[in-house]
């Protein structure tokens, strides 16, 4: 596994450029981009920044809205081609998303059937690309709470839509902190495997609050408080030999409020700890 930068879920809002340097700086391996980065660049430029700055290309967020009603779904389904080929061209092979743990007018037999669906016809354009697709789901009890519908919030829910899902390139975006709000366990981490894993966020649960108090967006920087068995989920991805990115997804107000250099050199410091906190 390796370091990996995105800048964004650390308030980090800098030049495409700019951020190449931090992460070298700063130890990381890999920096996140997106599809836009790369219309506005230009994916010889990006090329050249990442390789000055001894990178591979990172993971991008999906640029299809998948959430919506049909229309919005067929219109960004129609651009993906165009720019899945963008990110094949400056070396992206993972794309990531998320899917919210409920709905509020389709009931769940009805959703998981959509999100298959939809999820695979996302998939096999990525496939004829070389670029893997991973899913993440949302675990805190707190989302789900009054919802109408509620949906997927766990590991062994992923697993039975992956396997809905007929496209062999689709697989997790792994959260530390949904994993430990959804229950889950070290017997559920030895569920998956290498190449179940598209991509793996870390980070930290706020201190005082049980798993199901917690809130989505109020995390902290991994191995911050103690309160997510980080050593436990490290050696699960050690064990599985996991060849993807981890990436540092805090949600964190203090974080966000340090200038970037300080934002990355903390962001750095974490990944450094809970390595050490794991023992690998």
């Amino acid at each position: 596994m390796y370091r990996e930068l995105a800048t964004g879920p650390i308030g980090v809002d800098v030049p495409f450029e700019e951020a190449a340097r931090l992460a070298k700086a700063h130890g990381f391996q890999a920096l996140s981009l997106s599809v836009g980065d790369v219309q506005q660049i230009g994916a010889r430029q990006v090329r050249a920044i990442l390789a000055r700055n001894g990178l591979r290309a990172g993971t991008a967020g999906m640029p299809v809205n998948f959430r919506g009603d049909d229309a919005t779904f067929e219109e960004g389904l129609a651009e993906l081609p165009a720019g899945a080929a963008l990110l094949k061209e400056v070396g992206c092979t993972r794309v990531l998303t998320w899917f919210l743990p409920y709905d509020d007018t389709l009931p769940f037999d009805q959703h998981f059937r959509q999100m298959a669906s939809r999820s695979e016809r996302i998939a096999t354009v990525l496939g004829e690309h070389g670029i893997r697709y991973g899913l993440e789901f949302v675990g805190p009890a707190t989302m789900r709470a009054g919802k109408a519908h509620p949906f997927i919030y766990d590991i062994d829910g992923l697993l039975r839509l992956i396997d809905a899902i007929d496209a062999d390139n689709v697989g997790f975006l792994l959260d530390a902190f949904h994993w430990y709000t959804s229950g889950g366990t070290q017997a559920d981490l030895q569920r998956l495997s290498d190449d179940l894993i598209v991509g793996v966020h870390v980070n930290d649960a706020r201190a005082g609050r049980t798993a199901e108090e917690q809130i989505d967006r109020e995390r902290a920087m991994p191995g911050e408080t103690g309160v997510i068995d980080i050593g436990t989920f490290m050696r699960a991805l050690d064990a599985m030999r996991y060849s993807g990115p981890v990436i540092v997804e805090p949600f964190s107000d203090r974080i966000r409020q340090l200038p970037p250099e300080e934002a990355v050199a903390e962001t750095a410091a974490s990944l450094d700890k809970i390595w050490q906190v794991a023992g690998l």
